[in-house]
This record gives structure tokens, sequence and C-alpha cells, in this order.
């Protein structure tokens, strides 16, 4: 069955999307451990992290970093 030409314009956006929203999520994964290791105090709560770490500066750095790695990866897999 042939593949619409529709569908082939989305594929490489779905995948770019995807793989964005994966960097980001390890970026906000990678903030929630920092912070329970490195500032572990009495009564700290996930709520309390979460709240700590989801801030507009955060989502800026970890977007401009997706979509830096995301080029970076899609400039690698075009030279292999």
């Amino acid at each position: 069955m042939p593949v619409s030409k529709n569908r082939r314009r989305i594929v490489p956006i779905l995948r770019a999307i995807i793989e964005v929203a994966f960097i980001v999520f390890l970026f906000y994964s990678n903030l929630l451990m920092g912070e329970f290791t490195h500032a572990n105090g009495q009564g700290k709560s996930l709520a309390f992290a979460l709240n700590d770490i989801f801030t507009g500066t955060n989502f800026v750095i970890a977007m401009i970093s997706a979509c830096i790695g995301y080029a970076g990866f899609e400039s690698m897999r075009k030279r292999l």
C-alpha cells in the first residue's frame, strides 16, 4: 500500500516533535533528580520540588537545549 504524500510530509515533523519532547523530558527528570539529591531538606515533598523546577526560565532553557540537541542528532543522522 503506497504511503500518501500528506503522511510523508507529516512524519518528519512528528519525529522532530517526539525527539524534542524526549529531550525536554530528560532535562526535567535530571532537574528533579538533582533537586532531591542536592537539597534534600527535611519535609521536602515532590510537590515542592516540582514547583521549584517548573519555571519559565527552565522551560526556555529546556526548549533551546532540545532544539540544539535535535539539530545535532539530525546532522549526525544525515552523515551516517
